[in-house]
């Protein structure tokens, strides 16, 4: 039996962890694109690499067979502090709606940095200190991935240095405080301490930021200092792999109730939830063994995929990061402050563009009021504030339940509830208030963002 087709089953434990995270890239008929150096404009090598990531992520992200990845013990014994997570039925949110859908979420807030991005934070963390670094250096945007790293770190004895999206420091005081209070350094993105974070607030005077303009900054002070290297929260490969965890659980869940998914929807900002969550069944989907309806859903206000181009593009603001073949708005794209602050990034996983682009996933763009009436109905029927971000993922949930309604279907949705949204009362007051307004970039804003992208020979 090919290593592929080993049932999943035998990577988990006693406590139904996996003991093996699944490489989504090894059952893709096109494989993504590879990193391009951008001044050779050649595919990058490991020993480009590894001066910005640690060695073994550097493996980890370049590897397109590997089928399994054994999780070593180390990082299986961190996850049971909050794994396996719940996979929950919404009876309640069935009942309100009267629909004859059958809706259930994996809920990955259940962990005191209050998201999913605790599953790659403790896996990067732990291969910088194995190669006996000093510490790390990240952005972030709503503040889960930050939050999530200075977490590991605070337990690995890591330093942590982070830049946090300038909306989002500015907006979510008590996430920042968090970071803090784990070790980590927080500075607001675009910063006057880096080169490249002078240059952007110099040509965009006011900027309120983006994961991109954070992304440079960081990598620019991990390439600079010794004993340091840069952790990205998601995008990619390397991410998009550790976080299969939440796929393979919620697998296993399904297979114990003996219930089968028929549509599998989650938020996209850079692809990390997604990608985790819909990794071992759209392995079933491209082996032939089963089908699926896959949806991303992203803000309108930063409609990488609906609205944005497949191409190579660097993966900051700042330009001095690989390029990556991806939808993308173009790197210079500033989304505007919306609330959805783990969303705002200009481009999206390699993975899922390619996976998109083939045909074999959906995606659709949704406005920020209508996010946030799902997120209030769903907080009203199933007692669980969600994030902002996750609520995208329920909006559209919320939608094809409605559908079924109209239609007469039975079916069952997966979603995931990426965490919570107790640091996000901002945005909901703002909502309450009636405040809040949608913002949807016109033609000529994206053709801006496009105006930016690199000339690269295929």
């Amino acid at each position: 039996m090919s290593e592929n087709k080993i049932p999943y089953k035998t990577y988990l434990d006693e406590n139904e962890i996996p003991k093996a995270w699944y490489n989504l890239r090894a059952d893709m008929k096109t494989k993504p694109a590879p990193l391009l150096n951008p001044g050779t404009g050649k595919p990058l090598t490991a020993e480009e690499l590894t001066p910005i990531f640690c060695e073994e992520l550097v493996r980890q992200e370049l590897d397109n067979d590997t089928a399994y990845f054994p999780i070593p013990q180390d990082i299986v014994d961190f996850y049971r502090m909050y794994r396996p997570s719940p996979l929950v039925r919404a009876y309640c949110l069935e009942k309100v709606l009267d629909t004859p859908a059958k809706i259930y979420y994996k809920f990955e807030g259940n962990n005191t940095s209050g998201s999913h991005k605790l599953n790659s934070a403790i896996a990067q963390a732990y291969y910088a200190k194995q190669q006996g670094l000093k510490g790390v250096t990240t952005e972030t945007g709503a503040g889960q991935w930050g939050t999530a790293l200075s977490m590991a770190c605070a337990y690995l004895g890591l330093d942590c240095k982070v830049f946090m999206v300038k909306v989002s420091y500015e907006q979510k005081p008590f996430r920042r405080e968090v970071m803090r209070t784990y070790g980590a350094s927080v500075t607001p993105s675009p910063s006057t301490e880096t080169a490249v974070g002078r240059k952007i607030l110099a040509e965009h005077p006011g900027t309120t930021g983006s994961l991109g303009c954070a992304i440079s900054e960081a990598v620019e002070v991990a390439t600079q200092t010794p004993g340091y290297r840069y952790v990205l929260g998601s995008v990619l490969n390397q991410v998009l792999l550790h976080q299969s965890i939440i796929g393979l659980e919620a697998k296993a869940a399904f297979d114990k109730i003996g219930v089968k998914p028929d549509i599998i929807i989650g938020c996209a900002g850079g692809g990390s939830n997604l990608g985790g969550l819909i990794s071992p069944f759209m392995g079933e989907k491209l082996r032939g063994e089963a089908d699926y309806r896959f949806i991303a859903v992203e803000p309108a206000s930063c409609p990488s995929f609906t609205r944005g181009r497949f191409a190579y593009d660097f993966c900051d603001t700042g330009m001095i990061c690989p390029l990556a073949k991806m939808y993308t708005l173009g790197s210079g794209f500033i989304p505007s402050p919306n609330h959805a602050g783990g969303l705002r990034f200009h481009g999206m996983s390699t993975i899922l563009s390619q996976l998109y682009h083939d045909g074999l996933m959906e995606a659709r763009a949704v406005e920020q009021t209508s996010v946030f009436e799902a997120a209030e109905l769903f907080a009203r029927s199933e007692g669980i504030l969600p994030a902002p971000e996750s609520s995208h993922a329920i909006r559209v949930a919320i939608d094809e339940a409605m559908r079924c309604k109209e239609t007469g279907g039975e079916k069952n949705i997966l979603f995931g509830l990426t965490g919570t949204g107790y640091f996000d009362l901002l945005a909901y007051q703002k909502y309450n208030d009636g405040e809040m307004s949608d913002y949807i970039p016109t033609d000529a804003d994206l053709e801006r963002g496009f105006a930016g992208l690199p000339k690269v020979e295929e």
